[in-house]
């Protein structure tokens, strides 16, 4: 699992609109980087709602918020189309990020041990490295506290 100090680990993963998103774009601004287990789930459909509704305030600290799961850019544009999700949502169907990150697991389902995601955002800094790493998260009112921390963060309060 990373920690805060961590460099952010690099990623290049297509958007919904199959346009390729990599770290390095990010340098110079903060990046929200939220990682949900699969769209159009009620947990993770909040999730996405939220940031989304606080996008424009996430964007004022000069915060760009994006959302990776292992979904494919195909359903990832018909969730975003069907919600009115504003945020960019990364497809990482090989699961690199998601091991680069440390948000996969090992769960037990019908008695079947499966790779699973876990709820988990990261707060990136202007220089790529990570000042929160939150693992296990609530999906509701979880936008709201990150905004919070990246507003801190933004007045230079909290490192």
């Amino acid at each position: 699992m990373l920690k805060a100090g961590d460099r952010a680990p690099g990623f290049s993963n297509p958007d919904a609109d199959m346009a390729l998103v990599e770290l390095p774009q990010f340098r110079g601004k903060f990046l929200v980087l939220f990682f949900y287990v699969r769209d159009d789930t009620p947990g993770c459909t909040a999730e996405a709602i939220e940031f989304s509704e606080l996008e424009n305030d996430f964007a004022k600290l000069g915060a760009t918020v994006l959302g990776v799961s292992r979904d494919d850019c195909i359903r990832h544009g018909e969730f975003r189309d069907k919600h009115g999700i504003s945020v960019r949502l990364l497809a990482d169907k090989e699961h690199a990020t998601s091991e680069a990150y440390g948000v996969l697991q090992d769960k037990e389902v019908d008695g079947v041990m499966r790779r699973s995601a876990v709820r988990a955002t990261f707060i990136i800094d202007k220089q790529g490295i990570i000042r929160h790493a939150l693992y296990g998260v609530s999906s509701r009112g979880h936008a709201a506290e990150v905004l919070q921390l990246v507003a801190l963060m933004n007045k230079g309060e909290l490192n």
